[in-house]
């Protein structure tokens, strides 16, 4: 039986967010695979002209392969993954959730490995510059759970969330891309919170379902050394297998000067695999109206309509600040009345109170708005 909602979440995919053409080579990477999707998307593939290729993946089995390997097996791996990663014109990568922890008692020298050389090499230097790539997770009874949902409910959220209308988000974007592509000063303020950075000259990008589903956010970097003061997050943010909660980041010039969270030693260790870990790569505004709490899933989370996000690690070469990592880690500030509120200030202008926008120009981007 065929899903009518994975086939049209499938055809977006295909069509709105990659826009496959005649002869392209489109990698599918599943990981946790779910056949049924699968078929769909290389249906969609293939009417679009293009070609699948299709790779399914396990976490347990990743994660028996990284305690096992040596180093020289997984520079190899890099090596073979890469020339595959040069001849694809396009890239579907999604995740089918079973288990949040199944990779956390990999030892952090192997996962630095990894980051170093397969994530780094395929996927930061290869797939994000080079090719037309869109990656989403596909609802399970894990992602349910971590949402505090029945798995028909959160389907049924799902759904509604990865299928929007996203041409209309996109329209509504523009008001802030513009005003953002002018503004030089900015301040985030929220419980021990009080940050200040320049945004100046780096060009924004809006994410309307062209490289994330869900999307919705608006994406520049500050100036590498120009943010100063303290950020304390106030979502969970699983990584590497590890749920950090009660993240805090003091700067100077741009740099984590000091780290803490649930575990110090662990977020240092993070922020130390290179010199580029400690300093932030992206800045974001979160505006997808159906997303309305965190559940510990970034791509969900870092859309919520009334959020930030503020990134250590690596910068996108379509906004690039100088900064390079092999770390590149999305970690939210909820500034919603639940989440104890906040304030977003461009130039000494506030534009943003409590998660709704209060300036004419960006209303049109407020939940209502875009439902």
């Amino acid at each position: 039986m065929i899903d009518t909602r994975a086939e049209k979440l499938a055809h977006i995919l295909v069509n709105y967010s990659l826009e496959v053409k005649a002869g392209e080579n489109v990698l599918v990477q599943a990981t946790g695979y779910e056949p049924a999707f699968d078929r769909a998307l290389i249906r969609a593939i293939h009417a679009a002209g293009g070609r699948a290729f299709v790779t399914l993946r396990d976490k347990t089995v990743d994660r028996e392969l990284l305690m096992q390997a040596a180093p020289e097996q997984v520079q190899l791996q890099a090596e073979l993954e890469l020339e595959r990663m040069k001849k694809m014109q396009c890239f579907i990568g999604y995740s089918a959730i079973r288990n949040m922890n199944a990779m956390s008692d990999v030892p952090g020298d192997k996962m630095d490995l990894y980051n170093r050389n397969i994530w780094k090499k395929v996927h930061i230097e290869q797939r994000l510059p080079h090719t037309r790539w869109v990656v989403l997770r596909y609802p399970t009874a894990a992602m349910a759970q971590m949402a505090n949902m029945s798995e028909e409910a959160f389907e049924e959220f799902y759904f509604k969330v990865c299928t929007m209308d996203y041409a209309k988000m996109s329209k509504a974007m523009d008001s802030l891309v513009a005003l953002m592509a002018k503004t030089d000063k900015v301040r985030l303020v929220a419980r021990d919170t009080d940050l200040a950075f320049s945004i100046k000259g780096l060009p924004p990008v809006k994410c309307d379902g062209k490289l994330n589903i869900p999307d919705g956010e608006v994406y520049s970097a500050p100036v590498k050394n120009s943010v100063n003061g303290v950020i304390s997050y106030n979502t969970p943010s699983e990584h590497e297998g590890f749920t950090y909660e009660n993240i805090r980041f003091e700067f100077k010039d741009g740099k984590i000067i000091k780290a803490s969270s649930n575990d110090t030693t662990r977020i240092n260790r993070v922020l130390d695999t290179d010199e580029g870990a400690r300093y932030v790569g992206e800045f974001a505004i979160g505006v997808n109206p159906y997303i309305t709490k965190a559940m510990k899933e970034t791509l969900f989370d870092e859309k919520i309509a009334g959020s930030i996000h503020f990134t250590p690690g690596n910068s996108y070469d379509d906004c690039f600040n100088g900064n390079r990592s092999a770390v590149h880690w999305d970690l939210v500030l909820i500034q919603t009345p639940d989440f104890g509120g906040g304030e977003i200030w461009f130039d000494d202008r506030l534009i943003r109170k409590d998660g709704l926008f209060v300036i004419p120009e960006l209303l049109c981007l407020n939940p209502d708005q875009l439902k």
